[in-house]
């Protein structure tokens, strides 16, 4: 086996549809592993103190957690080739501990890295063009997108070569490398929104005009964290040829203006509180105005480059209709509860697209192990042109699947461990790592996970429960978005001992809200109960198709919080 280049070339049938690097990016890449290689070693000798250090290997991805390093591994938009999930095994494999964790944030992190390993671990990225830079730090960070971009039935524009051109304008930016606070961008291009733009510093959202022009629908101000917000409308309407300059405004603005007295107050949400959104706009518009517009002018031509490198795979024309796999379904009630949930309308007849569940009964969400990113990366090379999506919500994408090999793919997903069918049910549940990884956190919330999902193991129970999104995080940074969780749990240290707040109501999508607090914090053995309650005065509520966050809306906060009340009297829930 190789040092860093151990990756199989993807099979003749391969042919992945997303942005490849060319010299300029390879050779960017390669330079600052090799500065960063330097860096370790000033650390190792002790020529570097680690305050000294701290501010070179966060530029590099690299954190100190609670036990050890930790590498956050960008993976632009959540695209990534068979051929690059092969190298994440063989890293995890070679220099971890034989798996990784994605994230919310469509990245891949190794929890337990040796510092002396790092630089070799970022050569190892660069050779199938891939990094750790700006995965943290306060700077632009991994633009997110869409994980069904470019294959979504109700998508009006594949969103990635938008935010392509947002990576490459963001990267090594001279002027926002060292922002405020750290700065999240989310592009959407269909009707749902995927990508949860709302609670973002910037969401963007590809809509037409009465025109019939392509442009932007422009959200700032969103958030999470200690102080979360849902982004307001600062532009209803952009036209796609000032999206950069627009951009470079907004930035301009927030990194003169943004908080730098108080880290808990540096974020844009809280500009955009603080000043007021109609301000904010003209402050935006005054800069736009009165800037240098020629290094952001429009170039029709790079736009047609970029969005030739994502051009659809070469598509089988197919009916819409397969026989065999509705066939499939009737004779096998396993695969037809994978379909029902795991499997979604492609914009292209004959083609589905398969949502691979990362989150086993009883399993710690987002985690993989090498032999299932290999299996990820084999299937994807069998049935899917060799491309893989990472989505927000710590799941992996097959997006180009014959709805013909659905079957077959799906056995081979079994084999792997990969084949639960909970995809947007109760046990998909996002979780941060918490106390028993980072550092920040206040309390455990992979234990929580685990709890909750054994609680309701049984799938055939999930699927007449239906939609319901729970989101765990283990302090108020709030990474496994608790706040936007149709049931939310924040875990908090009280004098020593781990409590547990819930929140009711909360919505990533386009009608996004926060949760509202149900009461006092409950012990980790009470919150599987808590959610039980929850689920049963739902379920006898609830009206013909309604989700949870349906009945919650039209019954009121009050009424469910009541429930878990009287719930408490009989001595469970809150």
């Amino acid at each position: 086996m190789t040092a860093h280049d151990p990756a199989l070339p993807p099979r003749p049938n391969s042919a992945p549809t997303i942005y490849a690097y060319d010299e300029y990016d390879r050779a960017f890449v390669r330079e600052r592993v090799a500065e960063f290689r330097g860096q370790v070693e000033r650390r190792l000798a002790g020529a570097l103190t680690e305050d000294e250090f701290r501010p070179f290997r966060l530029m590099n991805g690299l954190y100190l957690q609670l036990h050890a390093y930790m590498l956050r591994v960008a993976i632009p938009y959540g695209s990534l080739t068979s051929r690059q999930m092969r190298q994440l095994a063989h890293i995890a494999d070679t220099w971890d501990k034989g798996y990784g964790h994605f994230t919310t944030r469509q990245n891949l992190q190794y929890n337990w890295p040796k510092l002396v390993d790092v630089p070799d671990i970022l050569e190892a990225l660069a050779d199938v063009d891939m990094h750790a830079i700006q995965t943290s730090g306060n700077c632009i960070r991994n633009v997110t997108a869409d994980h069904f971009a470019g294959v979504a039935a109700d998508e009006l524009e594949d969103p990635r070569p938008t935010a392509e051109f947002l990576r490459q304008w963001s990267s090594a930016h001279a002027e926002f490398s060292f922002l405020p606070r750290k700065f999240k961008i989310a592009v959407s291009g269909a009707e749902h929104d995927r990508a949860a733009i709302k609670i973002h510093d910037i969401g963007l959202r590809i809509v037409k005009n009465a025109e019939g022009e392509i442009g932007y629908e422009v959200i700032v101000g969103g958030g999470l964290g200690r102080t979360p917000f849902v982004g307001k409308l600062l532009r209803e309407f952009l036209p796609r040829a000032d999206l950069l300059a627009y951009l470079e405004a907004i930035l301009r603005v927030y990194n003169r203006f943004g908080r730098r007295d108080n880290k808990y107050k540096a974020r844009i949400k809280i500009l955009v509180h603080e000043t007021g959104l109609d301000e904010i706009r003209a402050q935006v518009e005054a800069e736009l105005a009165a800037m240098d517009r020629a290094p952001f002018a429009y170039d029709a031509q790079e736009l047609e480059r970029v969005v030739a490198a994502f051009a659809p795979p070469d598509y089988e024309t197919l009916p819409a209709h397969s026989d065999g796999f509705e066939k499939a379904k009737a004779e096998n009630g396993e695969f037809a509860a994978f379909a029902a949930t795991n499997v979604a309308p492609h914009k292209v007849p004959g083609y589905a697209i398969v949502t691979v569940s990362l989150k086993p009964i009883g399993g710690i969400p987002g985690d993989a192990t090498s032999t299932q990113m290999r299996a990820l990366a084999d299937a994807a090379d069998e049935y899917g042109f060799g491309e893989l999506r990472v989505s927000h919500e710590q799941n992996i994408i097959l997006p180009h699947v014959k709805k013909d090999d659905l079957l077959a793919l799906w056995r081979d997903l079994s084999a792997a461990g990969l084949a639960t069918a909970n995809a947007g049910l109760i046990s998909d549940i996002i979780s941060c790592p918490g106390l028993d990884y980072c550092s920040l956190a206040t309390a455990r919330s992979i234990p929580i996970a685990q709890a909750i999902s054994e609680r309701f193991a049984d799938l055939e129970r999930q699927r007449l429960i239906g939609k319901l999104g729970i989101k765990i995080s283990g302090c108020i940074n709030a990474c496994g978005h608790h706040h936007i969780g149709a049931i939310g749990i924040l875990g908090l240290e009280k004098k020593g001992v781990e409590s547990y707040q819930i929140t009711l109501g909360g919505d990533p999508t386009l009608s996004a809200s926060i949760g509202e607090l149900l009461g006092p914090g409950v012990s980790a053995e009470e919150v599987p109960d808590v959610i039980e309650s929850l689920v049963q005065f739902y379920l006898a509520e609830r009206r013909d198709g309604e989700a949870f966050i349906d009945t919650w809306r039209r019954l009121g906060h009050k009424r469910f919080k009541e429930s878990a009340r009287r719930e408490g009297e009989d001595g469970s829930g809150i």
